[in-house]
């Protein structure tokens, strides 16, 4: 008999999931050399990612704890790629 598992979410972690919709709402994109993650600057992304979260809150969040974590998510990312600024 064929034994179906439950699918855990793709996602585990409320930063895994605040990284993935401001990378889906273009706010944050990533370093092509390094990885890091860069700040785009757009006020407009950066809107689309707090509506998103407002919206679809992860699992255990309210809409205001969601919206809350994009903006300390956001405050973390600088503009700029760390090892980059060393070259």
């Amino acid at each position: 008999m064929l034994m179906m598992k439950e699918r855990q979410p793709a996602i585990r972690t409320v930063a895994g999931w605040a990284r993935s919709v401001l990378l889906e709402a273009g706010a944050i994109r990533e370093c092509e050399e390094h990885g890091w993650m860069k700040d785009r600057a757009d006020p407009h992304a950066h809107e689309r990612a707090r509506l998103v979260a407002r919206e679809e809150p992860a699992f255990g969040l309210s809409p205001a704890e969601a919206e809350a974590t994009i903006d300390e998510m956001l405050a973390s990312i600088g503009d700029a790629c760390p090892e980059c600024e060393l070259d």
